[in-house]
């Protein structure tokens, strides 16, 4: 896998767009603001970026969740791993795009993580408390 990664609008989308059109390859992104659907100003959906030379740009995890929905990391890293592994099925490079610094630690770094299941009956009896409570 490749990985291209750097600060805000540095161009990363635009150089792992080309890469991927030159070798054959498909882009992952890693911001953790381009997952939610219809949130295209201000995140940095470089729609256009993924046509090179009038040819489309495979791209994964764009647009996969509704405003509103807690994403997580633990998500994303299954989410990517599926991607990932679909990519590489198909004889074609990954190549990770982004600039969301925990889901690039936790591909880079390969986090072991697990699903931590939620206590609504606890978090139910704690809404009737105060602040200081």
């Amino acid at each position: 896998m490749i990985t291209i990664l750097g600060p805000t609008a540095s161009g990363k989308t635009a150089l792992a767009a080309r890469l991927a059109s030159a070798i054959n390859g498909e882009v992952i992104s890693a911001d953790s603001r381009q997952v939610y659907r219809g949130m295209d100003i201000g995140t940095g959906k470089d729609y256009a970026d993924y046509i090179v030379d009038g040819n489309p740009v495979p791209y994964h995890l764009i647009d996969i969740i509704d405003p509103g929905y807690e994403y997580n990391i633990f998500e994303y890293q299954k989410d990517f791993l599926a991607a990932y592994k679909n990519i590489c099925l198909h004889k074609k490079i990954p190549i990770l795009c982004g600039g969301s610094g925990m889901y690039l630690e936790a591909i880079l770094k390969g986090y072991r993580l697990t699903k931590a299941e939620t206590d609504e009956e606890f978090l139910h009896s704690l809404e009737e408390k105060s602040d200081d409570e």
